[in-house]
């Protein structure tokens, strides 16, 4: 192979490096071509002659949208076997001004003659990163060897794709908020709990990424601000108990909270122990309280509305506890292409506010693996998780209505709660737990049915009842 002397006159290294364009020297590009002519793919195409221009001009545009880099070669057809194309002194200017003129943003790309097998050929070496890129006014995308036009749809999507770090809400500035307007003595508590050295309010600012060309995200503000509702008035929490099982009986109580997240986080948590029946037993001389929901469930539930909310809807968070169950409430669905299914049987998780996520991970009030959904389930298997109209809720069954105060000697049997399961509750694993939540729900609940319920087969729901009858 041969590689004749071109002039840089048109495509200085300089221009390519600034869109990031390969700058191989001659004899590595000469191994990088005898090495793939054997074959087409999504990132290297063959064109018989240079009266196909206009489709090696669709096809750069098209590899650049999938991968952003490739290659195209004049003179090898389809199967491999090289043609040629006649070169002349200024069939290289044609084929870069063909690509500068046709093809939107702009790109610089290496071209070069090649000799291959004893033939001419033009090989355009091209990357770029500004995608989407047009050719010819439409917008194409590589399929396996094939290049195909992005519908609007698709066009819409690959856009917003591009730029949904940008449209994240935690990272976007406040525009009016001051450093002033930070308190240090969250920052300090929040960095002695997550571990961290304190050194001054911007640079733990900056260390946790609240703080974006030297201004303050709004993520800072809802997560440290002094006041965030005086930026952000419905960004808040509503809480309200009624009397009966929905919302048009006669409310009990209507509170809203302002605060910080963490804040948040403590009065939703608060205020549904405050409104439903808690149980209680002494160990010795310390009382025990044992809440008709496992706190640790709706704790999680609460966590993960205020990480995965939509900020961007001007509501609040609602708490609705009623006489027969409790309901956390979320303004924004699920991430795109994520559903309900997905998080219950495949633990996936897609993260809306990456910069809140990252701050409630460091003190772990949420794990970056999306296991929340998860630990739910395991703790209140009749947990119910519901998705509609722009809204994401968690539904707790309030499992007795008369738990009291418990007298350590009351049998198993006359509680559908029982505490003296509870005193024994840290030696059951999470499946033995998960099996007993769906007896104590019902009682009469069959072994077919706890299997399709927990995700195990019948004789392995049997070992666990056994090994459980014996505990």
């Amino acid at each position: 192979m041969r590689i004749k002397d071109i002039s840089k006159e048109n495509r200085p290294r300089e221009r390519f490096a600034k869109d990031g364009a390969y700058s191989l020297s001659d004899e590595e590009l000469s191994k990088d071509i005898k090495g793939i002519i054997n074959k087409e793919s999504e990132t290297v195409e063959f064109k018989e002659s240079l009266t196909q221009l206009k489709k090696g001009i669709i096809s750069v545009a098209s590899i650049l949208n999938k991968h952003k880099k490739g290659k195209i070669i004049f003179g090898i057809i389809d199967n491999g076997s090289v043609k040629g194309v006649t070169v002349g002194k200024d069939t290289l200017r044609d084929v870069s001004k063909a690509i500068s003129d046709h093809i939107e943003p702009k790109i610089y790309p290496l071209i070069k003659e090649e000799t291959i097998e004893g033939k001419h050929c033009v090989a355009v070496d091209f990357s770029g990163k500004n995608t989407p890129y047009y050719a010819y006014g439409r917008a194409y995308i590589r399929t396996a060897d094939e290049d195909k036009v992005l519908s609007g749809k698709a066009l819409e999507e690959f856009i917003l794709n591009k730029n949904k770090n940008k449209f994240m809400w935690d990272k976007d500035i406040c525009k009016d908020a001051k450093l002033s307007d930070i308190s240090a003595v969250k920052i300090r508590q929040y960095v002695l709990s997550a571990e961290l050295r304190y050194t001054a309010k911007k640079d733990i600012l900056e260390n946790l990424e609240l703080i974006r060309d030297n201004r303050l995200t709004n993520g800072s503000v809802v997560l440290f601000g002094k006041n965030p509702s005086k930026f952000f008035r419905l960004l808040n929490l509503r809480c309200a108990t009624f009397l009966g099982t929905d919302t048009a009986s006669q409310p009990l109580d209507m509170t809203d909270f302002d605060g910080d997240l963490f804040e948040l986080i403590s009065f939703a948590e608060n205020y549904i122990i405050q409104h439903i029946n808690v149980g209680m037993r002494l160990k010795g001389l310390v009382r025990i309280d044992i809440p008709e929901i496992n706190q640790d469930a709706f704790r999680e539930a609460i966590i993960n509305a205020f990480c995965h909310r939509d900020y961007s809807m001007p509501q609040e968070i609602n708490v609705a506890v009623f006489k027969d169950r409790v309901e956390i409430r979320n303004p924004g669905g699920l991430c795109e292409g994520l559903t309900i299914k997905d998080i219950l049987t495949k633990k996936v998780s897609k993260r809306r506010n990456v910069l809140i996520a990252d701050v409630f991970h460091r003190v772990h009030l949420v794990e970056k693996w999306g296991t929340g959904i998860g630990k739910i389930k395991s703790l209140e298997p009749c947990a119910k998780f519901e998705e509609f109209s722009g809204f994401f809720s968690v539904t707790f069954k309030r499992k007795n209505k008369d738990v009291g105060n418990v007298p350590e000697n009351v049998p198993v049997k006359r509680l559908k709660w029982s505490e003296k399961w509870s005193e024994r509750w840290s030696e059951l694993s999470e499946r033995e737990q998960q099996i007993l939540n769906l007896i104590i729900e019902t009682p009469k609940i069959s072994r077919s049915q706890l299997s399709e319920d927990v995700g195990i087969n019948p004789s392995a729901i049997q070992k666990h009842i056994t090994k459980l009858k014996k505990k």
